[in-house]
């Protein structure tokens, strides 16, 4: 188990004295076939808080015009729409946008939003449940697709967007590329934030390509842990996924404004096209 280096967390370090304490019970490296809202109320208050830096302009300008660019005349599908953070901006571009998210706490911090109103919104799991009418685009953002913790539930939502999608039709995935060059060899645990009031850490089970994201929040002087399953996926891995469901890779970049993927990059958008009937 990694020691933090920074001397200004010794809190932390009380807190992850013992890697007993890493996991809640009940936490599973990969999801059973049973559909669980991991962002409740708790989730969905701090959302748009935006310490990522996800609603900043700079990040958003550059996915919208993409977006509505392959969408051209018409209407987009965006799988996990959580509380609008592109659906809103990209139906203020003049695009009929519908969603579809299991969390109704994050479904009802968007119909509160201003603009809502023009945005078809269906409830339930997204790799599975189908919304009313076609579509020319359909779009998963910010790593959504690691949110569905077993590959059949990743296969099922290419299936679910195909589905959905007009034949040319376009399905647009951004998500990290697993950076496991800084898991040290044998080791499980890498850490990506120390701070004063937080610390995050990711915990890796390689042969099964789990992560379960850690976060140790300082709250009234207390430390509580919030843990978020995941499942990482490569980019190969994605392509293949679209062939088995009858779309075709026609782009991969490495960010929203097109620089070309290589393989130092970070993150990468991909579009796949529904193949002609």
């Amino acid at each position: 188990m990694f020691r933090p280096r920074n001397s200004d967390v010794n809190a932390a370090d009380r807190v992850l004295a013992t890697e007993n304490r890493w996991r809640p019970r009940g936490l599973r490296w990969h999801g059973s076939r049973v559909v669980v809202d991991r962002f409740g109320e708790n989730v969905a208050a701090e959302y748009d808080s935006d310490e990522t830096g996800m609603f900043s302009p700079a990040v958003l300008g550059p996915a919208v015009e993409f977006l509505a660019e392959l969408a051209g005349a018409d209407a987009a599908l965006e799988l996990g729409i959580g509380t609008g953070r592109v659906a809103l901006p990209l139906s203020a571009r003049g695009v009929p946008v519908h969603g579809i998210d299991l969390s109704e706490a994050m479904l009802a911090r968007l119909r509160a939003k201003p603009g809502s109103e023009r945005i078809g919104v269906t409830a339930g799991d997204f790799a599975r449940t189908g919304a009313p009418g076609e579509f020319g685009l359909v779009y998963l953002v910010f790593n959504t697709i690691n949110n569905l913790t077993t590959q059949d539930e990743q296969v099922d939502c290419f299936g679910n967007a195909a589905r959905h999608l007009v034949p040319g039709g376009h399905f647009v995935i951004e998500v990290g590329v697993p950076d496991l060059q800084r898991l040290p060899f044998g080791e499980t645990h890498v850490p990506f934030e120390f701070g004063a009031d937080h610390v995050g850490v990711d915990e890796y089970d390689v042969a099964g390509q789990g992560l379960i994201s850690h976060h140790f929040w300082k709250r009234d002087g207390r430390w509580n842990l919030d843990s978020m399953p995941f499942r990482y996926v490569w980019p190969a891995e994605l392509d293949l996924m679209a062939r088995l469901t009858g779309m075709r890779l026609v782009q991969r970049w490495a960010d929203w404004a097109r620089s070309p993927f290589t393989s130092t990059s970070r993150r990468h958008v991909s579009v796949w096209r529904k193949e002609e009937e």
